[in-house]
């Protein structure tokens, strides 16, 4: 049954074009050639980028945050009331009207007060500053690099200037040291991403997040396997130029340096859109749908890849959107924080509508990407 299933799974006619099997893809006369077993070791790579970040962010991260004087808000918090605890824990963390003047008869407070508990409560369970300066340093660290290297294993191919050349040969293209560990460190991150997810900041846009590092992960190995490695080096390097502004951005947002986050911001909401709504359509997906049907039929790998392809632009399209609401706030001096963040609330709130509104333009951004004013990242 296994033996059937893998063998339906490596079907060459699911990957490869026709008249063309799996020997074709194997080395010879010093060509080396992409291979599904070369992604095994992305797995063990990514422990150790979740081992090399916990390092990072102690040693690296927090001395940084000193200088660059991250500070902490001192968080009021919740008294102890089993009641409001047990409700909190196993109900929700914001209940309804109902269920408010049900707590008030069994836990014997007021209204207000027990809208105070729980706002307090909740706050507690907001990642701190210092935790969201750590992470955003640990991402732009490696986005930077990332970007620099991936600039380094493609600027001197011919395919990166004539895209025609992605397909010249396919799909009998060898791989050279460079793209294998460009490729397999790009998974490992991923791989690492999707793992630290469930401790990570969360954010609004949680299960988007999910779903971009999910087909990132698959299309990244698709690639691999049907030896789309050009095309994959272009769509990764592609990706990494604006992670690495965004992240920036959240930490100088972080440190309070408002004016600076809000260039930054700037930079990365116009890099973005060219790269994402621009370049990666017009380009990249015209470069990956139409050029290879010149040289032989559309086969399930073309449509899988352009398919995963296409779920990438709509949450490029999703996030560009919240990008364009937030500068356009910015513009109209409406901004107040991120569209995709959970809000600190604030003790002189008098209830969810007043928290969003009243009183938090004077505060730094609680959770999430960088505001433009105190500012938005990606993920990226």
């Amino acid at each position: 049954m296994l033996q059937t299933l893998y063998d339906y799974f490596w079907w060459e006619r699911l990957w490869l074009p026709v008249n063309l099997t799996w020997a074709d893809l194997e080395d010879r006369d010093g060509r080396v050639y992409a291979k599904a077993s070369d992604l095994y070791i992305t797995l063990p790579l990514a422990l150790l980028f979740l081992i090399v970040r916990y390092f990072f962010e102690l040693y690296v991260a927090t001395p940084l945050a000193a200088l660059l004087n991250v500070k902490e808000k001192t968080r009021l918090r919740a008294p102890p009331n089993p009641t409001l605890e047990h409700f909190y824990l196993t109900s929700g963390k914001q209940p309804k009207q109902a269920e408010v003047e049900l707590l008030l008869r069994q836990s014997g407070l007021s209204g207000r007060q027990v809208e105070r508990w729980f706002r307090r409560r909740r706050n507690q369970d907001r990642p701190s500053l210092l935790k969201k300066f750590r992470e955003a340093s640990w991402r732009f660290t490696f986005y930077l690099i990332a970007f620099i290297a991936g600039m380094a294993v493609i600027v001197d191919k011919p395919w990166f200037y004539d895209m025609k050349k992605v397909w010249e040969g396919y799909p009998i293209q060898s791989t050279i040291p460079s793209q294998y560990w460009y490729y397999m460190i790009e998974l490992s991150f991923y791989w690492s991403l999707l793992f630290s997810i469930a401790s990570d900041v969360k954010r609004k846009d949680f299960k988007e997040q999910i779903i971009h590092h999910v087909a990132t992960i698959i299309l990244i190995s698709f690639s691999w396997f049907a030896n789309y490695i050009r095309a994959g080096t272009l769509i990764m390097a592609l990706h990494d130029s604006s992670d690495y502004l965004l992240e920036s951005a959240k930490m100088f947002n972080y440190a309070g340096w408002k004016n600076t986050c809000n260039n930054i911001f700037i930079v990365f909401a116009i890099v973005f859109i060219i790269t994402r709504l621009v370049i990666l359509p017009f380009w990249i997906l015209h470069c990956t749908v139409v050029y290879p049907l010149e040289l032989y039929p559309a086969f399930f790998g073309y449509y899988f890849f352009n398919s995963m392809m296409g779920v990438l632009q709509l949450l490029h399209i999703f996030w560009a959107y919240l990008i364009l609401r937030m500068a356009h706030k910015f513009i109209t001096g409406k901004l107040v924080e991120d569209e995709r963040s959970d809000r600190e609330e604030t003790e002189s709130s008098e209830g969810e509508e007043a928290v969003a509104g009243g009183g938090a333009k004077s505060r730094p951004l609680a959770n999430g990407h960088p505001v433009l004013r105190n500012n938005h990242h990606k993920n990226d």
